[in-house]
Protein backbone atom coordinates (compact mmCIF):
# COMPACT_ATOMS: atom_id res chain seq x y z
CA UNK A 1 0.00 0.00 0.00
CA UNK A 2 1.51 3.24 -0.96
CA UNK A 3 2.30 6.32 1.58
CA UNK A 4 1.13 9.55 0.45
CA UNK A 5 3.72 11.60 1.43
CA UNK A 6 2.31 15.65 1.71
CA UNK A 7 4.92 18.88 0.92
CA UNK A 8 5.90 20.09 4.32
CA UNK A 9 6.23 23.74 4.28
CA UNK A 10 9.53 25.09 3.98
CA UNK A 11 10.67 27.73 6.61
CA UNK A 12 11.51 31.26 4.97
CA UNK A 13 15.30 32.02 4.29
CA UNK A 14 15.71 35.28 6.67
CA UNK A 15 18.21 37.94 4.85
CA UNK A 16 21.16 38.91 6.19
CA UNK A 17 21.08 42.99 6.95
CA UNK A 18 24.52 42.95 5.01
CA UNK A 19 22.40 41.14 2.20
CA UNK A 20 19.18 43.71 2.26
CA UNK A 21 22.18 46.90 2.25
CA UNK A 22 23.69 45.35 -0.83
CA UNK A 23 20.08 45.60 -2.73
CA UNK A 24 19.71 49.40 -1.11
CA UNK A 25 22.90 50.33 -2.89
CA UNK A 26 22.02 48.66 -6.09
CA UNK A 27 18.56 50.26 -6.50
CA UNK A 28 19.94 53.43 -5.28
CA UNK A 29 22.81 53.43 -7.68
CA UNK A 30 20.30 52.25 -10.94
CA UNK A 31 17.96 55.41 -9.51
CA UNK A 32 21.29 57.49 -9.86
CA UNK A 33 22.06 56.19 -13.17
CA UNK A 34 18.61 56.69 -14.65
CA UNK A 35 18.17 60.06 -13.07
CA UNK A 36 22.11 61.05 -14.72
CA UNK A 37 20.21 59.57 -18.38
CA UNK A 38 17.60 61.91 -17.59
CA UNK A 39 19.50 65.05 -16.64
CA UNK A 40 21.86 64.70 -20.15
CA UNK A 41 19.10 64.30 -22.22
CA UNK A 42 17.03 67.45 -20.30
CA UNK A 43 20.67 69.19 -20.64
CA UNK A 44 20.60 68.94 -24.46
CA UNK A 45 17.21 69.58 -25.49
CA UNK A 46 17.14 73.07 -23.44
CA UNK A 47 20.30 73.76 -25.44
CA UNK A 48 18.89 72.71 -28.59
CA UNK A 49 15.47 74.85 -27.99
CA UNK A 50 17.41 78.00 -26.75
CA UNK A 51 19.96 77.38 -30.10
CA UNK A 52 16.38 77.23 -32.52
CA UNK A 53 14.76 80.32 -30.02
CA UNK A 54 17.68 82.54 -30.66
CA UNK A 55 17.90 81.66 -34.14
CA UNK A 56 14.07 81.56 -35.16
CA UNK A 57 13.43 85.17 -33.16
CA UNK A 58 16.13 86.90 -34.59
CA UNK A 59 15.52 85.30 -38.68
CA UNK A 60 12.32 84.99 -39.21
CA UNK A 61 11.76 88.82 -39.54
CA UNK A 62 13.94 88.28 -42.82
CA UNK A 63 10.99 86.38 -44.48
CA UNK A 64 8.82 89.51 -44.66
CA UNK A 65 9.73 92.92 -46.11
CA UNK A 66 8.79 96.44 -45.94
CA UNK A 67 7.31 98.13 -49.47
CA UNK A 68 6.03 101.60 -50.28
CA UNK A 69 3.28 101.61 -52.28
CA UNK A 70 3.40 104.49 -55.03
CA UNK A 71 2.18 106.00 -57.73
CA UNK A 72 5.13 106.76 -60.10
CA UNK A 73 5.14 108.63 -62.97
CA UNK A 74 7.80 107.83 -65.34
CA UNK A 75 8.39 111.64 -66.62
CA UNK A 76 9.63 111.28 -70.27
CA UNK A 77 11.86 114.49 -69.25
CA UNK A 78 14.09 112.39 -66.82
CA UNK A 79 14.27 109.07 -68.50
CA UNK A 80 14.18 110.63 -72.17
CA UNK A 81 14.40 113.99 -72.07
CA UNK A 82 15.81 114.27 -75.79
CA UNK A 83 13.60 111.19 -77.40
CA UNK A 84 16.59 109.02 -78.31
CA UNK A 85 15.07 105.79 -77.00
CA UNK A 86 14.10 104.67 -80.60
CA UNK A 87 17.92 105.11 -82.01
CA UNK A 88 19.27 104.49 -78.79
CA UNK A 89 18.01 102.01 -76.54
CA UNK A 90 21.13 102.20 -74.10
CA UNK A 91 19.52 105.84 -72.77
CA UNK A 92 17.05 103.97 -71.01
CA UNK A 93 19.56 102.12 -68.87
CA UNK A 94 21.57 105.01 -67.59
CA UNK A 95 18.29 106.97 -66.85
CA UNK A 96 18.16 108.68 -63.18
CA UNK A 97 14.99 106.67 -62.15
CA UNK A 98 15.88 107.02 -58.19
CA UNK A 99 14.48 110.62 -58.47
CA UNK A 100 10.95 108.85 -60.14
CA UNK A 101 10.66 107.45 -56.76
CA UNK A 102 11.68 109.84 -54.60
CA UNK A 103 9.33 112.20 -56.45
CA UNK A 104 6.02 109.67 -56.06
CA UNK A 105 7.28 109.65 -52.63
CA UNK A 106 7.72 113.69 -52.31
CA UNK A 107 3.46 113.37 -53.67
CA UNK A 108 2.82 111.02 -51.50
CA UNK A 109 3.88 112.89 -48.36
CA UNK A 110 3.39 116.39 -49.49
CA UNK A 111 6.92 117.36 -49.53
CA UNK A 112 7.82 120.48 -52.06
CA UNK A 113 10.20 119.29 -54.78
CA UNK A 114 12.43 122.26 -53.93
CA UNK A 115 13.06 121.57 -50.46
CA UNK A 116 16.56 120.21 -51.14
CA UNK A 117 16.61 118.81 -47.71
CA UNK A 118 13.72 116.98 -47.38
CA UNK A 119 14.33 115.74 -50.38
CA UNK A 120 17.63 113.86 -49.37
CA UNK A 121 15.70 112.50 -46.42
CA UNK A 122 13.02 111.14 -48.62
CA UNK A 123 15.47 109.44 -50.85
CA UNK A 124 16.98 107.83 -47.62
CA UNK A 125 13.66 106.09 -47.24
CA UNK A 126 14.16 104.22 -50.03
CA UNK A 127 16.24 101.50 -51.41
CA UNK A 128 19.05 101.87 -54.18
CA UNK A 129 17.61 98.84 -55.31
CA UNK A 130 14.68 100.68 -56.40
CA UNK A 131 16.61 101.57 -59.67
CA UNK A 132 17.18 98.34 -61.17
CA UNK A 133 13.57 97.63 -60.19
CA UNK A 134 11.53 100.61 -62.39
CA UNK A 135 14.65 100.20 -64.81
CA UNK A 136 13.60 96.73 -65.48
CA UNK A 137 10.14 97.98 -66.10
CA UNK A 138 10.88 100.34 -68.02
CA UNK A 139 12.71 98.09 -70.44
CA UNK A 140 10.40 95.37 -70.60
CA UNK A 141 7.75 97.82 -71.93
CA UNK A 142 8.69 101.50 -73.13
CA UNK A 143 5.10 101.97 -73.63
CA UNK A 144 5.23 103.14 -70.10
CA UNK A 145 6.84 106.21 -70.67
CA UNK A 146 4.53 109.42 -69.64
CA UNK A 147 2.24 107.08 -67.77
CA UNK A 148 1.62 106.63 -63.82
CA UNK A 149 1.83 102.98 -62.73
CA UNK A 150 0.98 102.14 -58.89
CA UNK A 151 4.29 100.11 -57.98
CA UNK A 152 5.62 98.92 -54.57
CA UNK A 153 9.20 99.83 -54.22
CA UNK A 154 11.89 98.36 -51.20
CA UNK A 155 11.99 100.32 -48.27
CA UNK A 156 15.48 101.14 -46.84
CA UNK A 157 16.85 98.82 -44.61
CA UNK A 158 17.00 101.23 -41.87
CA UNK A 159 13.70 102.34 -42.66
CA UNK A 160 12.83 98.55 -42.69
CA UNK A 161 14.50 97.68 -39.11
CA UNK A 162 12.58 100.76 -37.71
CA UNK A 163 9.05 99.60 -38.76
CA UNK A 164 9.61 96.05 -37.95
CA UNK A 165 10.67 97.49 -34.36
CA UNK A 166 14.45 96.30 -34.13
CA UNK A 167 15.26 100.13 -33.31
CA UNK A 168 14.73 101.62 -30.47
CA UNK A 169 13.10 104.48 -31.43
CA UNK A 170 12.61 106.49 -28.33
CA UNK A 171 16.39 107.18 -28.03
CA UNK A 172 17.28 110.64 -29.32
CA UNK A 173 17.78 110.92 -32.96
CA UNK A 174 21.67 111.46 -32.50
CA UNK A 175 21.74 107.97 -31.64
CA UNK A 176 19.72 106.09 -34.50
CA UNK A 177 19.89 106.05 -38.31
CA UNK A 178 16.26 107.25 -38.55
CA UNK A 179 15.15 110.88 -37.87
CA UNK A 180 12.01 112.17 -35.97
CA UNK A 181 11.13 113.42 -39.55
CA UNK A 182 11.50 109.91 -41.30
CA UNK A 183 9.79 108.29 -38.40
CA UNK A 184 6.71 110.42 -38.61
CA UNK A 185 6.73 110.38 -42.26
CA UNK A 186 6.98 106.48 -42.14
CA UNK A 187 3.74 106.46 -39.46
CA UNK A 188 2.23 108.84 -42.07
CA UNK A 189 2.06 106.30 -44.53
CA UNK A 190 1.33 103.40 -42.46
CA UNK A 191 -1.47 104.85 -41.41
CA UNK A 192 -2.21 105.62 -45.27
CA UNK A 193 -1.58 101.91 -45.62
CA UNK A 194 0.96 102.81 -48.22
CA UNK A 195 3.87 101.37 -46.29
CA UNK A 196 3.71 97.49 -45.38
CA UNK A 197 5.33 94.85 -44.61
CA UNK A 198 5.23 91.70 -47.01
CA UNK A 199 6.53 87.98 -48.18
CA UNK A 200 10.19 88.39 -48.77
CA UNK A 201 10.57 86.50 -52.21
CA UNK A 202 14.07 88.51 -52.82
CA UNK A 203 15.86 86.17 -50.00
CA UNK A 204 15.53 82.96 -52.26
CA UNK A 205 16.07 84.79 -55.62
CA UNK A 206 18.17 87.47 -54.69
CA UNK A 207 21.85 87.61 -55.33
CA UNK A 208 24.38 88.97 -52.90
CA UNK A 209 23.93 92.83 -52.14
CA UNK A 210 25.31 95.74 -49.76
CA UNK A 211 22.03 96.71 -49.37
CA UNK A 212 20.41 94.78 -46.61
CA UNK A 213 16.75 94.95 -48.08
CA UNK A 214 18.03 93.94 -51.54
CA UNK A 215 20.42 90.56 -50.29
CA UNK A 216 19.52 87.00 -50.70
CA UNK A 217 20.77 83.44 -50.82
CA UNK A 218 20.05 82.70 -54.45
CA UNK A 219 23.81 82.85 -55.92
CA UNK A 220 24.15 80.55 -52.62
CA UNK A 221 21.68 78.32 -53.37
CA UNK A 222 22.34 77.87 -56.93
CA UNK A 223 26.38 77.33 -56.04
CA UNK A 224 24.99 74.68 -53.18
CA UNK A 225 22.69 72.62 -55.87
CA UNK A 226 25.75 72.30 -57.88
CA UNK A 227 27.97 71.37 -55.71
CA UNK A 228 25.72 68.78 -54.20
CA UNK A 229 25.35 67.23 -57.53
CA UNK A 230 28.84 66.36 -58.48
CA UNK A 231 29.20 65.16 -54.49
CA UNK A 232 26.55 62.96 -55.60
CA UNK A 233 27.75 62.12 -58.40
CA UNK A 234 31.12 61.35 -57.79
CA UNK A 235 31.04 59.97 -54.12
CA UNK A 236 28.31 57.50 -54.49
CA UNK A 237 29.61 55.46 -57.19
CA UNK A 238 33.10 55.58 -55.85
CA UNK A 239 32.42 55.45 -52.83
CA UNK A 240 29.99 51.89 -53.16
CA UNK A 241 32.49 50.22 -55.47
CA UNK A 242 35.62 50.71 -52.74
CA UNK A 243 33.14 49.51 -50.37
CA UNK A 244 32.35 46.03 -52.33
CA UNK A 245 35.90 45.75 -52.90
CA UNK A 246 37.23 46.41 -49.41
CA UNK A 247 34.46 44.07 -47.82
CA UNK A 248 33.39 40.94 -50.42
CA UNK A 249 36.92 41.01 -53.09
CA UNK A 250 40.05 42.11 -51.24
CA UNK A 251 41.92 39.49 -49.81
CA UNK A 252 42.07 40.30 -45.75
CA UNK A 253 46.24 41.29 -45.28
CA UNK A 254 48.41 44.10 -43.61
CA UNK A 255 48.00 45.97 -46.79
CA UNK A 256 43.79 46.35 -46.48
CA UNK A 257 44.35 46.59 -42.96
CA UNK A 258 46.83 49.74 -43.09
CA UNK A 259 43.93 51.18 -45.88
CA UNK A 260 40.66 50.69 -43.82
CA UNK A 261 42.63 52.15 -40.86
CA UNK A 262 43.84 55.29 -43.26
CA UNK A 263 40.04 55.43 -44.61
CA UNK A 264 38.85 55.45 -40.96
CA UNK A 265 41.40 58.50 -40.64
CA UNK A 266 40.28 60.33 -43.24
CA UNK A 267 36.87 60.52 -41.47
CA UNK A 268 38.43 62.34 -38.79
CA UNK A 269 40.31 64.67 -40.98
CA UNK A 270 39.56 68.34 -39.95
CA UNK A 271 37.46 69.63 -43.26
CA UNK A 272 39.96 72.57 -43.85
CA UNK A 273 42.72 70.11 -44.33
CA UNK A 274 40.47 69.12 -47.41
CA UNK A 275 40.51 72.48 -48.14
CA UNK A 276 44.21 72.91 -48.18
CA UNK A 277 44.17 69.40 -50.42
CA UNK A 278 42.01 71.11 -53.19
CA UNK A 279 43.58 74.84 -53.13
CA UNK A 280 46.80 72.88 -53.54
CA UNK A 281 46.01 70.07 -56.60
CA UNK A 282 42.25 71.22 -58.22
CA UNK A 283 43.86 75.18 -58.21
CA UNK A 284 47.56 75.44 -57.53
CA UNK A 285 48.12 72.61 -59.68
CA UNK A 286 44.84 71.69 -61.86
CA UNK A 287 44.51 75.60 -63.04
CA UNK A 288 40.49 74.99 -62.44
CA UNK A 289 39.12 78.74 -61.66
CA UNK A 290 38.69 79.99 -58.11
CA UNK A 291 35.32 79.97 -56.54
CA UNK A 292 33.81 77.89 -59.10
CA UNK A 293 30.99 74.81 -58.05
CA UNK A 294 33.20 72.40 -59.82
CA UNK A 295 36.29 72.90 -57.72
CA UNK A 296 33.97 73.21 -53.97
CA UNK A 297 32.10 70.17 -55.65
CA UNK A 298 35.64 68.17 -56.12
CA UNK A 299 36.94 68.73 -52.20
CA UNK A 300 33.36 67.98 -50.22
CA UNK A 301 33.50 64.67 -52.79
CA UNK A 302 37.23 64.00 -50.97
CA UNK A 303 35.82 64.85 -47.65
CA UNK A 304 32.64 62.67 -48.16
CA UNK A 305 33.59 59.51 -49.35
CA UNK A 306 35.11 58.23 -46.18
CA UNK A 307 31.91 58.46 -44.38
CA UNK A 308 29.76 56.84 -47.83
CA UNK A 309 32.66 53.52 -47.67
CA UNK A 310 32.62 53.23 -43.70
CA UNK A 311 28.84 53.45 -44.26
CA UNK A 312 28.37 50.90 -47.28
CA UNK A 313 30.80 48.94 -45.41
CA UNK A 314 28.61 48.67 -42.31
CA UNK A 315 25.24 47.54 -44.62
CA UNK A 316 27.47 45.00 -46.67
CA UNK A 317 28.41 43.14 -43.17
CA UNK A 318 24.88 43.34 -41.81
CA UNK A 319 23.28 41.40 -44.48
CA UNK A 320 23.04 37.73 -43.15
CA UNK A 321 26.18 34.87 -44.63
CA UNK A 322 22.92 32.84 -44.95
CA UNK A 323 21.86 34.92 -48.29
CA UNK A 324 25.09 34.52 -49.43
CA UNK A 325 25.89 30.90 -48.58
CA UNK A 326 22.33 30.43 -50.10
CA UNK A 327 22.94 32.30 -53.63
CA UNK A 328 26.11 30.34 -53.79
CA UNK A 329 24.81 27.09 -53.58
CA UNK A 330 22.37 27.83 -56.07
CA UNK A 331 24.95 28.21 -58.85
CA UNK A 332 25.24 31.93 -58.79
CA UNK A 333 28.31 33.46 -59.13
CA UNK A 334 30.41 35.78 -56.67
CA UNK A 335 29.44 39.19 -58.94
CA UNK A 336 25.93 37.66 -58.98
CA UNK A 337 25.16 37.04 -55.23
CA UNK A 338 26.99 40.55 -54.73
CA UNK A 339 24.52 42.72 -57.28
CA UNK A 340 21.47 40.50 -56.93
CA UNK A 341 20.92 39.76 -53.18
CA UNK A 342 23.51 41.22 -51.37
CA UNK A 343 23.50 44.88 -52.40
CA UNK A 344 19.60 45.61 -52.92
CA UNK A 345 19.35 44.41 -49.24
CA UNK A 346 21.96 46.88 -47.67
CA UNK A 347 20.95 49.48 -50.22
CA UNK A 348 18.72 51.40 -47.00
CA UNK A 349 22.11 51.18 -45.26
CA UNK A 350 23.71 52.80 -48.57
CA UNK A 351 21.44 55.42 -49.21
CA UNK A 352 21.36 56.56 -45.34
CA UNK A 353 24.44 56.68 -45.33
CA UNK A 354 24.56 58.58 -48.56
CA UNK A 355 22.25 61.19 -47.59
CA UNK A 356 23.94 61.86 -44.26
CA UNK A 357 27.02 62.40 -45.51
CA UNK A 358 25.35 65.12 -48.24
CA UNK A 359 23.88 66.60 -45.63
CA UNK A 360 27.17 66.88 -43.80
CA UNK A 361 28.59 68.15 -46.95
CA UNK A 362 25.88 70.81 -47.28
CA UNK A 363 27.19 72.46 -44.00
CA UNK A 364 30.51 72.88 -44.35
CA UNK A 365 32.29 76.41 -44.67
CA UNK A 366 35.71 76.21 -44.01
CA UNK A 367 36.88 74.18 -47.05
CA UNK A 368 34.97 76.50 -49.60
CA UNK A 369 36.58 79.60 -47.75
CA UNK A 370 40.07 78.05 -49.21
CA UNK A 371 39.16 77.25 -52.00
CA UNK A 372 38.16 81.03 -52.93
CA UNK A 373 34.20 80.66 -52.62
CA UNK A 374 34.11 83.34 -50.26
CA UNK A 375 33.29 86.00 -53.14
CA UNK A 376 31.45 88.65 -53.54
CA UNK A 377 29.04 87.32 -56.22
CA UNK A 378 25.86 88.58 -57.46
CA UNK A 379 25.37 87.80 -61.03
CA UNK A 380 23.79 83.98 -60.97
CA UNK A 381 25.54 80.53 -62.23
CA UNK A 382 24.92 79.33 -65.37
CA UNK A 383 27.68 76.20 -65.14
CA UNK A 384 29.38 74.58 -62.50
CA UNK A 385 32.53 76.28 -63.69
CA UNK A 386 31.15 80.20 -63.08
CA UNK A 387 32.24 81.50 -60.25
CA UNK A 388 29.52 81.24 -56.83
CA UNK A 389 29.26 80.61 -53.58
CA UNK A 390 27.04 78.42 -51.16
CA UNK A 391 24.42 78.68 -48.30
CA UNK A 392 26.67 78.53 -45.63
CA UNK A 393 29.54 80.58 -47.03
CA UNK A 394 26.66 83.22 -47.69
CA UNK A 395 25.81 83.48 -43.45
CA UNK A 396 29.58 83.63 -43.05
CA UNK A 397 29.61 86.81 -44.86
CA UNK A 398 26.43 88.39 -43.48
CA UNK A 399 27.48 87.48 -40.81
CA UNK A 400 30.48 90.10 -40.39
CA UNK A 401 28.43 92.67 -42.06
CA UNK A 402 28.84 95.58 -39.81
CA UNK A 403 24.78 97.08 -41.02
CA UNK A 404 22.07 95.42 -38.11
CA UNK A 405 19.77 94.98 -41.00
CA UNK A 406 22.08 92.14 -41.99
CA UNK A 407 21.52 90.43 -38.40
CA UNK A 408 18.16 89.08 -39.38
CA UNK A 409 19.09 87.81 -43.22
CA UNK A 410 22.11 85.64 -41.19
CA UNK A 411 19.48 84.13 -38.83
CA UNK A 412 17.60 83.93 -42.01
CA UNK A 413 19.45 82.22 -43.82
CA UNK A 414 20.53 79.98 -41.03
CA UNK A 415 17.05 79.24 -40.83
CA UNK A 416 16.53 77.65 -45.21
CA UNK A 417 20.28 75.81 -44.21
CA UNK A 418 18.69 74.39 -41.23
CA UNK A 419 15.36 73.06 -42.88
CA UNK A 420 17.81 71.83 -45.65
CA UNK A 421 19.20 69.70 -43.32
CA UNK A 422 16.55 68.70 -41.26
CA UNK A 423 14.71 67.07 -44.70
CA UNK A 424 17.55 65.74 -46.18
CA UNK A 425 17.87 63.85 -42.53
CA UNK A 426 14.40 62.97 -42.34
CA UNK A 427 14.57 61.56 -46.12
CA UNK A 428 17.41 59.48 -44.68
CA UNK A 429 15.14 58.51 -42.03
CA UNK A 430 11.83 57.71 -44.03
CA UNK A 431 14.26 55.60 -47.00
CA UNK A 432 15.98 53.55 -44.37
CA UNK A 433 12.16 52.79 -42.57
CA UNK A 434 10.93 51.96 -46.00
CA UNK A 435 13.15 49.49 -47.43
CA UNK A 436 14.86 47.99 -44.21
CA UNK A 437 14.63 44.56 -44.05
CA UNK A 438 14.30 42.49 -40.82
CA UNK A 439 15.31 38.90 -40.52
Amino acid sequence: MSQVVTPTATAPVARTPRRDIGLKKRYAAERRFRAYGIAALSFGLIFLFVLLWSVVSKGYTAFQQTGVTLAVEFSEKIIDPQSQRASNPQVLLTANYPVLARNALANALGVAQNDRAKQKELGQMLSDGVRSQLRDMVVADPSIIGKTKTVTLLAAGDIDSAFKGQINLSVPQENRKVSDQQVGWMNKLAEAGALAKHFNTGIFFNGASSRPEAAGVGVALIGSFYMMLIVLVLSLPIGVAASIYLEEFAPKNRFTDLIEVNINNLAAVPSIVYGLLGLAVFINFMGLPRSASLVGGFVLTLMTLPTIIIATRAALKAVPPSIRAAALGLGASKMQTIFHHVLPLAMPGILTGTIIGLAHALGETAPLLLIGMVAFVANFPTTPMDPSTALPVQIYMWANEAERAFVERTSGAIIILLLFLIVMNVGAILLRRRFERRW
